[in-house]
Parts: structure tokens; sequence; C-alpha cells
């Protein structure tokens, strides 16, 4: 391109500069220019986070590519542009494995892609990020695009520092830091961006959150994240899945024992309250906890003292506390299966996370992280959605939510794998692989209860033999689940053992 064509398509982004517009946006706009000033089938920017490059805009390629993590050391070419001093041309015929092959839209069954180039971006003389440029075309690109794409890049550099440091400013009136880990948040729908926004409100303040949403949906990933947000994030954060606790271990969990309070406690022993001291505790499946351990834990809530199993001493804490739950507690409550006052005292904040299916494609851009994550495992070059898949996916309503995503994701993935007696390049997955329509689960499916056989006894015998067959039944339906086993037989979790301890041994403990 000529200089004066060139400046003139530089000049609304230089003008953007000046405005006020959405990080998302104002990144748009910089890969819509740099594709008019070096036409190509796709390019993207990519930010260094640690040893990881996120894709923060793609232009031409599929919508998953936002979802994914692309490690460095896996991907040659984007480790090559990083340690650049400049533009880099990959050669046709260079023999490094492209990170965009298969992942260009449009493509049909051309999916290497056969002429790339790319730049490293540096902000404060450190390697910020990269911008590439690929097309499906061998001969597209030239050395004489290199200066071109080196002016371009400077404007790049310019357009990252004042959206970064928009972005800056809103964080710090907000109160706001991101959650770092290897699986944070994502989404661009308007659910998601409403969860962003509470999370962001909830990280200014010490409200004590109670998270609730459908199995699957993240609400660990959103407590994560509000910690993040929070004064608190460099102190501890403590998580406790109350389902998974024997009823005895309850109140030894959360405030802790000291030796010889009971059987085998031969040491003295922090509980979670002591050990997030400071930080703070996440409570999973709070609807979970017998009656007993609620009626303490308001108390700890209420004073902020714990006392240990076996302690006469009081000491304080100092933690905030978000609880998660798939259960109605308000429904809870009225059954008599949760305390009102405890329920009260959880829901301060109550946080709602929209099920996946409300939140439209974001289900691809979540596809994008577990095909990078499959791709690595499995060892290929390539791994992506055929549009057939691609509409299977949007289409599915997803009653497991993320988690259903994520193992539909792995589990299709390797049986395609397996289909291949040499192991693919490139591993495209179809519909057809997904199968995900008769793999759903039925909702609301009647489920006949087992005949209870007629023999002579006692009106107790009978009504022994009874509940031992609606409780087999009952943990059949639940897969030995014994908590969702009581919610369906409307019981107290604690009542259930009790009574099967009672009943023969029929029914397995």
């Amino acid at each position: 391109m000529t200089p004066t064509p060139l400046l003139d398509a530089l000049v609304p982004l230089v003008a953007d500069l000046a405005r006020d517009l959405p990080e998302r946006e104002r990144y748009r706009r910089l890969l819509e220019t740099l594709r008019v000033v070096l036409p190509s089938d796709a390019a993207a920017l990519l930010k260094l986070d640690g040893d990881v490059l996120v894709p923060l805009a793609v232009d031409g390629l599929s919508d998953d590519t936002l979802g994914r993590r692309f490690q460095a050391a896996e991907h040659p070419r984007l480790a090559a542009l990083l340690d650049g001093g400049g533009p880099i041309r990959f050669a046709p015929d260079c023999g490094l494995p492209d990170p965009y092959d298969g992942l260009v839209d449009g493509a049909g069954p051309h999916l290497e892609v056969h002429d790339c180039m790319g730049c490293v971006l540096r902000v404060a003389e450190r390697p910020w990020g990269v911008l590439t440029l690929d097309a499906l075309d061998p001969s597209r690109f030239s050395a004489g695009d290199l200066p071109t794409l080196q002016a371009f890049a400077s404007l790049a550099e310019a357009t990252v520092r004042v959206a970064e440091r928009i972005d800056q400013l809103a964080l710090r009136a907000e109160g706001f830091r991101a959650a770092a880990g290897p699986r944070p948040l994502l989404g661009h729908s308007a659910a998601f961006k409403t969860l962003q926004k509470e999370i962001a409100l909830l990280g200014s303040s010490e409200l004590t959150v109670l998270i609730g949403g459908e199995t699957g949906v993240g609400k660990e990933l959103v407590a994560k994240a509000i910690h993040a947000a929070s004064s608190r994030a460099t102190r501890p954060l403590i998580s406790l899945n109350c389902a998974a606790l024997p009823d005895t271990l309850v109140e030894s969990e959360l405030f802790g024992h000291v030796r010889g309070a009971f059987t085998g406690a031969v040491a003295d022993r922090r509980g979670k309250f002591e050990l997030a001291d400071g930080g703070t505790l996440f409570l999973d499946e709070v609807g979970e906890l017998p009656l007993a351990a609620q009626a303490k834990l308001l108390r700890v809530l209420q004073g902020g003292q714990l006392q240990r199993v076996g302690s006469d001493r009081e000491p304080k804490v100092d933690v905030r506390l978000i609880a998660a739950t798939n259960r109605d507690l308000a429904e809870e409550v009225r059954a008599g299966r949760f305390r009102a006052d405890l329920y009260h005292r959880l829901s301060v904040y109550p946080l709602r996370v929209p099920p996946l299916r409300e939140r439209g494609r974001d289900v691809l851009l979540i596809s994008g992280s577990f095909l990078e994550e499959n791709r690595s495992r499995l060892g290929l070059g390539g791994l992506r959605l055929a549009p057939d898949a691609q509409a299977a996916l949007l289409a599915h309503p997803w009653p497991g939510n993320v988690r259903e995503l994520e193992h539909t994701i792995a589990r299709c993935a390797l049986r395609a794998f397996g289909q291949h007696t040499q192991r693919p390049r490139i591993l495209t997955l179809t519909a057809a692989d997904f199968d995900i329509a008769a793999a759903a689960p039925a909702v609301h499916t009647p489920v006949d209860l087992p005949a209870v056989p007629s023999t002579p006894g006692t009106l107790r015998d009978a009504t022994d033999t009874f509940q031992r067959h609606h409780i087999e039944a009952c943990l059949l339906r639940h897969q030995g689940n014994r908590a969702a086993a009581a919610r369906e037989l409307g019981m107290d979790r604690a009542n259930l053992a009790r009574l099967v301890r009672r009943l023969t041994g029929s029914v397995n403990n």
C-alpha cells in the first residue's frame, strides 16, 4: 500500500485514540483497519498473560477462538513473534504449525493457513502481546509488507496503551481487579456482562454473598472472581464443599477441634474459619448443612467468634463469607429444612449466575477454552468445530451448563480421535461426533416406583419394606447421591442417614 492510502486508512484509528470507546470496540476497529491496510483472511490481537497468549479480538476467525488460551511454549510461531525484534513473515513452506489452522472462517475444507506474518507489541519496553495476520493464499504476503506492519504495530501499541489506561481508571473507580488463573470467567453476552458488573460491585464491598444458580454454571469461579476483586485478594480464599462432608465432621471442618475432643482427634486442628482469617471463606452447597451445624454457623456470623470442638476458648476471626447453592433456600426455609435466620444472614446480597442457555453465543466462546485444552492433551495441531457442530452446541439447552459442556467436548474429542488409525494434524468435530440430543438427560420424566410385595407381617414390617424400596428407587435415580435423594424425599440429610441405618442392609450405606 502506498503512503497516502496508508495514511488515509490510519487516520480514523488515530482519531479513536482520543475517543472513549469500549475496549472490545477499539480493538475490533484496529483489526478491521489492519485487514484493509494488509488484505488477509484473518487477523488477531493477543495479550501475554504469564506464559499464555489470550485473544482479545479476532477478525475472520471462528467465535471459539476468543475462548482459547495459547500456551506460547506449545505454539512455536507465537513464541517466535514474542522473541522477535520486529515483524516476521513465515514462509509458506515453514514447517512450524500455525495456531489458527482450521479456525479461519469460511475456509471450508481448506483447513491449513499457508501465509502468516505478525509482530510483537511492546508496552513500557516489555512484550505485551502479538498482532497476527493469516491468509489461505500462500503468496498473499511479501517481504515488502513487513515495513507496513511495523508502522501499523506502532499505532497498535498506542491503541493498547490508551485502552489499558482507560481500563485501569475504570477499575480503580470501581475498586475491581480482574480474577486471574487458568480457568477465568468467559463471555460477551448481555447476561454475562450483567454478572461482571455485579462481581465488580461486590468486590468493592464486604457484604456476605449468596450465589445461586443451577448445577455446573460456575458458582465457584464467581466466588473466586469476587474474592480477587476485593481488598482481601492477597489473603486466603478457603473453600469447603458442604455436600461432601459427613454429618459427624461438619463442625470440626468449619471450626476445628482440639486434641482428644473425639476418637481420632490426635492433635489440635484449625477449622476453615481460622484458615480464612483475614480472607474469604467460600461455602459451596451450603444448603446441605445439617440444622445443628446451621445454628453454630449463625453464631459465628453474628459475633465473629468461633469455638473449636472440645475447647472453651472463643477466638475472634475476620472472615468474609461467600456461600453458594443450587437449592431454592427460601423454599427450604418454608419446608423447615433451613434456618430462616441463617438464610437472611447469608442472602445479604443474592447473586444469580445465569445458566448457559441464557448466554447465547457464549457457548462457542467457552467451547474454545475446552477445545484448546483437549488439543494440547491429545497432542493435535488443531481441534476445531465444524459449522454443524457449532449449530448443535448453540441449539442444545445444556441442563448441566458449563460443566456438561466441558465433559461433552472432552468425551467427543477423545471418541473422534479414536476413530483415526493415524494421528491427524487437525481434528474436526462434527454434530455427529457430539450426538448431544441423544445424550441429553430427560427432564421431569416420571419414574415408576418398584412394586412392594404383599407379604404377611406387622404394619411396622410393611412400612419398613415400603420405605426400603422407596429409598432404593430414589437413590438409584440420583446415582447414590444421598443429599439429592434427601431433597426429593423432603427430609434432612442426617434424618435420611439415620433411617437408612435403622432399615435392613438392602439400601446401600
